[in-house]
């Protein structure tokens, strides 16, 4: 009986709250014409209402949970002094504005939307557009980022914030935003139990996407193309990354994926293409790779002898300039029906199975891994003669790194 009164009355309180909140219009040719002002009129459950036109106003507080909507994207401009929006209440919508010229500094994270110590946030279909920082959220639990197009232009890594920041986050879900031109696209640190699906983020100044101590979050669908350095993974654990495209990431220090330090991973469907690396592993343990493709990359992956624990099967090699590349000879990982477009082995019993195991490091990689300017023989007579003469006598690469039932043709990924 107790509990059907109490469900009585969250009843009775939602529907007094639809009934009773109101729509405050905002601007030219309005009663209200500050944004701030129809925030401070607006009562809980409120919808503030921005009608079209340029509005230089400063920082807006958002204390109390509402609906600020824009119609036509209302431009606001910080004048590239103040934060535009700094939202410090729960239950709070940001919708359909155009949020531009913040202002920066080296000693406070300035940022277009700004969320503080609060949960329930949603920041979505809203254009950025040279901020410091784009969105961040600062201790936000629940708060959803969806559908924001975010850019800057700034070449200069100090002078350019991330676009989409969370720091000691929890349940944050970040979907189908475009981030261009940050210094990292999207960046996490102490964010758990999240999920980051379905973004485009390229050309950013440093890494598309970069978090550290981040446990218990899923990446799936994104897009990372042409970064500075790519994505970086670091001392995290308990990692879903499925159907992301890692593309063109290329430099001297670039890859497609960094994972440093991490454990108990799942890396699944993904495709890495025209990377330096498509992925560099070092010092993790517990990952799965399974059913990604590789292609037109410098080195597939690099996996540092640190490594241990991770099983690759049924992934795709194809194109790639080397396939695997190590720095020691100890090998505590698997590989298992993989498909190696180098393979020349054969395939007697017709079971679609190599008859003979794959070695998938050569010796000329090796050797380029420990003198690097020896690339410059790359695709000369010697370096065919040395990856010959090691399958013949192996004596620098890895005994038992090499797939035993490498596959004949490449999997349907």
């Amino acid at each position: 009986m107790n509990k059907q009164i109490l469900l009585f009355f969250i009843l009775i309180t939602a529907c007094s709250t639809n009934i009773f909140s109101k729509t405050i219009r905002v601007g030219n040719g309005e009663r209200v014409t500050g944004i701030q002002q129809g925030i401070d009129m607006a009562a809980a459950g409120d919808t503030v209402l921005v009608t079209e036109g340029h509005y230089r106003q400063g920082n807006i507080i958002i204390n109390k949970p509402l609906i600020l909507k824009g119609i036509n994207f209302p431009v606001l401009d910080g004048e590239n002094k103040h934060e535009l929006l700094s939202v410090k209440s729960p239950f709070v919508t940001v919708d359909g504005f155009h949020i531009q010229n913040s202002g920066h500094s080296s000693m406070v994270d300035i940022a277009g939307i700004k969320i503080y110590n609060t949960h329930h946030v949603t920041v979505i279909n809203n254009i950025l557009e040279n901020n410091f920082f784009g969105i961040y959220a600062q201790q936000g639990r629940l708060c959803t980022i969806q559908n924001n197009k975010i850019t800057a232009s700034s070449d200069e890594t100090h002078l350019s914030g991330n676009g989409i920041h969370c720091w000691k986050s929890d349940s944050i879900y970040i979907r189908n935003n475009s981030v261009t031109g940050h210094r990292d696209g999207i960046y996490l640190e102490f964010v758990t139990h999240s999920e980051v699906d379905r973004n485009k983020v390229q050309k950013n100044n440093r890494y598309g996407l970069h978090f550290m101590f981040a446990h218990n979050n899923s990446y799936t669908e994104n897009i990372f193309r042409n970064n500075g350095a790519g994505v970086a993974v670091m001392y995290t654990r308990h990692v879903i990354m499925k159907k992301n495209r890692f593309e063109d990431n290329w430099g001297d220090a670039a890859y497609g994926l960094l994972l440093k330090e991490i454990s108990d991973a799942t890396i699944e469907g993904n495709h890495f293409e025209g990377n330096t690396s498509g992925i560099f592993v070092d010092g993790s343990s517990r990952i799965e790779m399974e059913k990604n493709i590789f292609k037109g990359n410098g080195w597939a992956i690099k996996m540092q002898a640190s490594c241990m624990d991770i099983a690759l099967e049924k992934n795709n090699f194809i194109g790639n300039t080397f396939d695997i590349g190590t720095n020691g000879s100890l090998v505590l990982n698997t590989f298992k029906n993989n498909y190696w477009d180098k393979y020349e082995g054969y395939d007697l019993d017709k079971d679609k199975i190599g008859d003979i195991p794959y070695r998938p490091v050569s010796m000329y990689s090796m050797i380029v891994e420990r003198n690097p300017p020896a690339m410059m023989l790359f695709r000369s007579f010697i370096t065919t003669l040395l990856d010959k003469t090691e399958k013949v006598l192996p004596s620098l690469t890895p005994e038992n790194l090499k797939d035993d039932y490498p596959l004949m043709k490449p999997l349907a990924l």
